[in-house]
């Protein structure tokens, strides 16, 4: 059976698991899993673009500014036109943003843990290192 051992499907796979159990954990926080990985990027560095943080997490250009538009309509994230391009916009966490950020990391780290916790203790490392090279290096590639 090839899904079994597909790369492509496992990967797939492992992260609809990560994703439903990070959902279900948030519960009535009314994040979902990229809206929270787009708030802390935006939460880690100062006034980037939509394009800088399209970059930094692999989000498509229009899934971003869809997901920009939910975060600003929920008054998480303020933005405002750069004065180096119009055409841009400055992205800023607010404290609504900075709150739900707080709140939900309990929930990240505590889904994280469940999930590597079925690994042995010595190879949970490994795979996180070995997927960070595979996205860093596999973004490379698309370049």
């Amino acid at each position: 059976m090839i899904q079994s051992t597909s790369l492509i499907h496992l990967l797939h796979r492992a992260s609809q698991i990560a994703e439903e159990r990070l959902t279900r954990e948030l519960g009535d926080t009314d994040v979902t899993p990229r809206q929270l990985a787009v708030l802390a990027m935006i939460a880690d560095r100062e006034d980037p673009s939509q394009t800088d943080i399209a970059e930094a997490t692999g989000v498509d250009r229009s899934t971003l500014a869809d997901i920009v538009r939910r975060l600003v309509d929920r008054k998480l994230v303020s933005r405002k036109r750069t004065k180096l391009d119009a055409r841009a916009y400055a992205l800023r966490i607010t404290d609504a943003g900075r709150k739900v950020l707080t709140t939900s990391m309990p929930a990240l780290a505590r889904v994280e843990a469940e999930l590597l916790d079925v690994l042995p203790a010595k190879t949970r490392g490994e795979l996180v290192g070995l997927l960070a090279d595979l996205t860093e290096k596999g973004a490379r590639v698309e370049a």
